[in-house]
Protein backbone atom coordinates (compact mmCIF):
# COMPACT_ATOMS: atom_id res chain seq x y z
CA UNK A 1 0.00 0.00 0.00
CA UNK A 2 1.32 3.42 -0.95
CA UNK A 3 1.11 6.07 1.75
CA UNK A 4 1.18 9.81 1.17
CA UNK A 5 1.69 12.38 3.91
CA UNK A 6 1.19 16.09 3.29
CA UNK A 7 2.64 18.95 5.29
CA UNK A 8 3.12 22.68 5.03
CA UNK A 9 -0.42 23.96 5.37
CA UNK A 10 -1.40 26.74 7.72
CA UNK A 11 -2.81 30.23 8.06
CA UNK A 12 -1.47 32.90 5.73
CA UNK A 13 -2.51 36.42 4.84
CA UNK A 14 -3.76 37.27 1.35
CA UNK A 15 -0.83 37.79 -0.98
CA UNK A 16 1.35 35.45 1.03
CA UNK A 17 3.01 32.18 0.08
CA UNK A 18 3.06 28.60 1.29
CA UNK A 19 4.87 25.52 0.14
CA UNK A 20 3.10 22.21 0.52
CA UNK A 21 5.08 18.99 0.65
CA UNK A 22 4.03 15.41 0.11
CA UNK A 23 6.21 12.43 0.90
CA UNK A 24 5.40 9.14 -0.78
CA UNK A 25 6.23 5.79 0.80
CA UNK A 26 7.24 4.25 -2.52
CA UNK A 27 9.51 5.41 -5.31
CA UNK A 28 7.68 7.97 -7.43
CA UNK A 29 9.70 7.05 -10.50
CA UNK A 30 6.98 4.70 -11.77
CA UNK A 31 4.07 6.97 -10.99
CA UNK A 32 1.98 7.83 -14.05
CA UNK A 33 1.15 11.19 -12.62
CA UNK A 34 1.13 13.06 -9.34
CA UNK A 35 -1.03 15.95 -8.33
CA UNK A 36 -2.58 18.23 -5.79
CA UNK A 37 -6.32 18.55 -5.28
CA UNK A 38 -8.28 20.75 -2.93
CA UNK A 39 -11.69 20.75 -1.35
CA UNK A 40 -13.33 23.81 0.13
CA UNK A 41 -16.31 23.55 2.51
CA UNK A 42 -19.48 22.75 0.61
CA UNK A 43 -17.63 22.22 -2.66
CA UNK A 44 -16.42 19.24 -4.62
CA UNK A 45 -12.79 18.21 -4.66
CA UNK A 46 -11.01 19.79 -7.60
CA UNK A 47 -7.71 19.34 -9.37
CA UNK A 48 -5.24 22.11 -8.62
CA UNK A 49 -2.08 20.92 -10.37
CA UNK A 50 -0.74 17.75 -11.92
CA UNK A 51 2.64 16.60 -13.15
CA UNK A 52 2.88 13.72 -15.57
CA UNK A 53 5.61 11.08 -15.71
CA UNK A 54 7.21 12.89 -18.65
CA UNK A 55 7.32 16.16 -16.75
CA UNK A 56 4.47 18.02 -18.38
CA UNK A 57 2.22 19.92 -16.03
CA UNK A 58 -1.29 21.27 -16.00
CA UNK A 59 -3.01 23.67 -13.66
CA UNK A 60 -6.49 24.81 -12.81
CA UNK A 61 -7.21 28.13 -14.48
CA UNK A 62 -7.71 29.72 -11.08
CA UNK A 63 -4.11 29.04 -10.01
CA UNK A 64 -2.17 29.44 -13.26
CA UNK A 65 0.77 31.78 -12.82
CA UNK A 66 0.57 31.56 -9.01
CA UNK A 67 1.12 27.88 -8.17
CA UNK A 68 3.93 25.57 -9.25
CA UNK A 69 4.06 21.80 -8.88
CA UNK A 70 7.37 19.98 -8.73
CA UNK A 71 8.81 16.62 -7.69
CA UNK A 72 12.06 15.18 -6.41
CA UNK A 73 12.80 11.59 -7.37
CA UNK A 74 15.68 11.33 -4.90
CA UNK A 75 13.46 11.95 -1.89
CA UNK A 76 10.07 10.76 -3.27
CA UNK A 77 8.62 14.19 -2.61
CA UNK A 78 6.05 16.27 -4.46
CA UNK A 79 5.70 19.98 -3.81
CA UNK A 80 3.19 22.71 -4.45
CA UNK A 81 4.56 26.24 -4.25
CA UNK A 82 1.68 28.64 -3.76
CA UNK A 83 2.24 32.37 -4.24
CA UNK A 84 -0.08 35.37 -4.23
CA UNK A 85 -2.59 33.43 -2.18
CA UNK A 86 -6.20 34.55 -2.15
CA UNK A 87 -9.02 33.87 0.33
CA UNK A 88 -10.65 31.66 -2.29
CA UNK A 89 -7.63 29.34 -2.11
CA UNK A 90 -8.76 28.31 1.37
CA UNK A 91 -9.33 24.56 1.36
CA UNK A 92 -7.99 21.21 2.44
CA UNK A 93 -5.24 20.26 0.00
CA UNK A 94 -4.68 16.62 -0.88
CA UNK A 95 -1.71 14.94 -2.52
CA UNK A 96 -2.54 12.30 -5.11
CA UNK A 97 -0.61 9.85 -7.20
CA UNK A 98 -1.41 7.09 -9.63
CA UNK A 99 0.49 4.05 -10.84
CA UNK A 100 -0.44 0.94 -12.76
CA UNK A 101 -1.94 -0.61 -9.63
CA UNK A 102 -4.10 2.15 -8.24
CA UNK A 103 -4.70 5.72 -7.15
CA UNK A 104 -3.52 6.95 -3.77
CA UNK A 105 -4.41 9.88 -1.54
CA UNK A 106 -2.96 11.64 1.44
CA UNK A 107 -4.96 12.71 4.48
CA UNK A 108 -4.93 16.38 3.50
CA UNK A 109 -3.51 19.59 4.92
CA UNK A 110 -5.53 22.70 5.70
CA UNK A 111 -4.68 25.97 3.98
CA UNK A 112 -6.44 29.07 5.25
CA UNK A 113 -5.96 32.44 3.58
CA UNK A 114 -7.31 35.21 5.75
CA UNK A 115 -6.36 38.58 7.16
Amino acid sequence: QVQLVESGGGLVQPGGSLRLSCIVSRSIFRMNHMGWYRQAPGKERELVARIMSGGSTNYADSVKGRFTISRDYATNMVYLQMNSLKPEDTAVYYCNCNDDYGTYWGQGTQVTVSS
